[in-house]
């Protein structure tokens, strides 16, 4: 390879003392900004320190794209559809090391450093626990030193930012990017055309894709910094760009609607993460998403293989590509077409190096989340790769049945099309026919995995299939997250278990040490007090931080079970009415999460909880024995407020349909003891925190097929059950809707003639071990043994032993030799 020479210009590097750093955020406020120190909004000095800090990060991350050219490294291309880095400065000035500096430099300017990490808007890049994941990871990899690029797109608006109007979710725009994102990097020279529609040409023995409608992605990158500055991930946005901005005879006519509407559709592309997909116009927004940032993002990185290789051949030695959740799983029939149709190259020798390239991530066991494709919608849109697939399928089964000439009936299951009704593509099929690698993200969704959704490619491919255990980031979600417990600890242990979690093991030793846990319990006060006041601010809900702390937060869905966890809360309610002068432990029930935007079900939990919450918490018998709060628009900077005050974690999934989870960790890491069925990692948390210390409940995933099977009759529970039944006639009688009393008509019924989650089966278990949180909560001095406890044993669960195994079994990547 020849790699030019850099030019040896002098550069002026900044420096991180105090002084510098003040210097360098007055210079940015100046000459970047436009303003000076007597004039600057609170927006102008976010944005110098911005500038001042991506100034330190810059030439790390240079030298990082540099030295992995130079060792012409095989690197890791992460495709995501999600990316929830949540803010981004303050985790910035923690890995460069000047956290501290930069705050008393903004004391010496005048500047609020508090507030003014507060202003800065979390980037609406994602939804839940994938995106979240993502980001994690991307971290680890820059920690670690490993050569990689993210994958994404650059939305305009997140999903949307949720407002409880009546006690409803109500949807408004997320316009994370309407006053600018000084941390991105726009790429113009990196832009390329993504095409849709048009129509398939056949030329002696090959295929024309023509007449297409045209889109171009133009790149912004994020610079993703390691603890420490080990390294510099890239996160590459697509950002999608009419190829004609306007329809200039059209407007000079004064039309100017329709002299908009083709740039206007075109953008539409990266314009909202996750449209509504319950109409066709949105299923097909979702599918062209999907495509333009696969398209772009191969393009991308074919050109930069290309310029330093000659060959195609080396390709699977320099790249892998990895497929998280099936979002990008169109990058299979992209890769093909670019290689077949762009490069020349022949069927069989695209398709190898597609194999050898692959890795796919499964995130869910439930069929109805498994992401499949009508054919007619898929042909429309994206004919080239449709005839691509049929093409693959064609492969695929024929190799099949000279290996099982016998059994049609597998060649029928295994197929990529799936013809039980109208034809749909299935893209989870897709992504494991073309993975060397498969993996789940727990011990027993990956057993689950090759014993139930995907059997028959087991059978087919056993050597495909792994399991790796999801982590999260200690950098964020304890350093960052939680500053009261993470300087108990460095006081106690010293400071390296942010690059070793390990080494919170030493932690186990303490538990029981007086003055570690009073220091501990007076950490969790704190935090929680944090919260209390940022929940009276925002919801007008008043919170004893001296009640238990009983919080669920996640993405609002049926199998999550936010559902059990209020009729808990309506039975605890009835029984301090009943009995208002026994000795009542009191708690505070805290929810937040998001409910998709055409999920009726979901909506009308939360219209629910807010009811309950609005009765409970206005009725003068129950005092502060009980407060319920929705806790509105919840995300990462809202996470990182919540978490660390938890004293209850609750993960009550339907057991078997939990794939993993990464919030049980992140509660866990900050010391809030798991309420939970035996599902996804709170399986292999209880293996490292001890099961006793945790509150363990429920069916079995065993037990759950076998009630399934034998014919489940949910209204069996709600008859022989005072207290359930109590609990759901007063949600159908109307007792917290009394101005509307059928409204939760629906729900109760879907509790009573199906309950296809068990919720009522799960009940009696449930509200048991609640009442043994209750008891354990009494002796605060065992309830820290036991939170300290678990906090002690979350090494295993950093990310960066997740993406270690990652880049030793899946992708072959090495570490950058710095």
């Amino acid at each position: 390879m020849n790699h030019a020479a850099e030019p040896d210009f002098e550069f002026d590097h900044p420096t991180n003392t105090v002084v510098a750093l003040r210097r360098s955020i007055a210079n940015r406020l100046v000459y970047m900004v436009g303003k000076d120190v007597q004039s600057a909004t609170q927006r102008d000095w976010l944005f110098a320190i911005f500038h001042a800090a991506r100034d330190r990060v810059m030439d790390r991350w240079r030298e990082t794209r540099r030295a992995t050219h130079a060792q012409d490294l095989k690197r890791v291309y992460y495709l995501s559809m999600e990316f929830l880095p949540g803010r981004m400065l303050g985790n910035a000035l923690m890995a460069v090391g000047i956290y501290d500096e930069t705050r008393a430099a903004c004391a010496q300017l005048g500047a609020d450093f508090d507030q003014l990490l507060d202003l800065e808007a979390d980037p609406g890049l994602g939804n839940g626990g994938l995106g979240r994941l993502a980001a994690c990871f991307l971290d680890s990899m820059a920690t670690l030193g490993l050569p990689n690029m993210g994958y994404g797109i650059r939305f305009d608006y997140g999903m949307f930012s949720q407002r409880i109007l009546k006690g409803q979710q109500v949807e408004e725009p997320d316009g994370w990017l309407e006053a600018g994102n000084p941390w991105e990097i726009m790429r113009p020279e990196f832009s390329y055309s993504v095409c849709f529609g048009g129509r398939l040409d056949p030329d002696n023995g090959g295929v024309h894709w023509i007449e297409a409608e045209e889109v171009i992605a133009v790149a912004y990158d994020y610079a993703v910094p390691g603890y420490e500055l080990g390294s510099v991930s890239t996160l590459r946005l697509w950002s999608a760009r009419a190829s004609h901005a306007i329809n200039l005879d059209a407007f000079n006519k004064g039309d100017y609607i329709r002299a908009m509407e083709a740039k206007n559709a075109s953008e539409n592309v990266s314009r909202v993460l996750y449209p509504d997909d319950s109409t066709e116009h949105g299923r097909e927004l979702r599918l062209r998403q999907e495509y333009f940032f696969v398209s772009a993002s191969l393009q991308d990185l074919l050109r930069r293989f290309l310029r330093d290789h000659g060959s195609l051949d080396q390709l699977p030695d320099k790249v892998a590509i990895h497929i998280n959740d099936t979002h990008p799983a169109l990058a299979v029939p992209e890769l093909m077409r670019l290689l077949i149709d762009v490069h020349r190259l022949t069927w069989d020798k695209a398709w190898s190096l597609c194999t050898r390239i692959f890795s796919y991530t499964n995130h869910t066991l439930m069929q109805e989340a498994l992401e499949t494709w009508s054919v007619d919608l898929f042909g429309r849109v994206l004919p080239r790769h449709l005839r691509i697939i049929f093409d693959l399928n064609a492969h695929f089964l024929a190799e099949l049945h000279a290996r099982f000439p016998n059994d049609n009936d597998l060649l029928r299951r295994i197929s990529l099309i799936d013809e039980n009704g109208p034809r749909r593509i299935r893209m989870a099929y897709l992504s494991v026919l073309a993975s060397h690698r498969v993996n789940g993200v727990s011990a027993l969704h990956s057993r689950l995995m090759v014993s139930t959704i995907f059997a028959d490619f087991a059978q087919v491919f056993p050597e495909r299939f792994c399991n790796k255990t999801n982590g999260i980031t200690p950098r964020r979600w304890l350093a960052q997250a939680n500053p009261p417990l993470s300087e108990l600890i460095d006081a106690r242990i010293g400071t390296t278990w942010r690059r070793n979690l390990d080494e919170l093991g030493a932690l186990r030793d303490l538990a029981t040490e007086p003055e570690f846990n009073n220091a501990f319990q007076l950490a969790k006060a704190q935090n929680k007090r944090r919260l209390a006041e940022r929940i009276a601010r925002e919801t007008g809900v008043v919170l004893n931080p001296e009640s238990l702390f009983d919080v669920q937060v996640k993405r609002m869905h049926e199998y999550k079970r936010q559902l059990l966890n209020l009729l808990h809360v309506i039975t605890r309610y009835h029984q301090i009415l009943a009995n208002p002068h026994a000795n009542w432990m009191p708690r505070s029930v805290i929810f937040a999460g998001k409910a998709a935007s055409a999920y009726y079900m979901a909506k009308q939990v939360i219209r629910l909880i807010n009811d309950v919450a609005h009765v409970v918490n206005a009725d003068p018998r129950i005092g502060e024995k009980l407060k319920v709060v929705f806790v509105p628009n919840y995300r990462v900077s809202l996470a990182e407020i919540i978490i660390p005050a938890a004293d209850l974690s609750q993960q009550i999934s339907t057991a078997g349909t939990e794939a993993s989870g990464t919030g049980n960790m992140k509660f866990a890491l900050n010391g809030a003891l798991t309420i939970g069925t035996w599902d996804g990692a709170n399986i292999e948390i209880a293996e490292q925190v001890g099961l006793d210390n945790m509150f363990v409940f429920g069916l079995r995933t065993e037990e759950v097929a076998a009630v399934r099977a034998a014919g489940y009759r949910p209204r069996q529970h709600y008859e022989s059950n005072y207290d359930l039944k109590l609990a759901i006639d007063r949600i159908a009688d109307g007792a917290f809707s009394p101005a509307e009393p059928h409204r939760y008509h629906d729900l109760v019924n879907a509790l009573l003639d199906s309950d296809h989650y068990l919720l009522l089966a799960d009940y009696a278990d449930y509200v048991a071990a609640q009442d043994k949180v209750d008891a354990l909560y009494r002796r605060p001095i065992e309830w820290a043994r036991q939170a300290i406890l678990n906090v002690a044993g979350m090494g295993v669960f950093s990310s960066d032993r997740t993406i270690r195994e990652y880049a030793e079994d899946i992708w072959n990547v090495k570490p950058i030799n710095s």
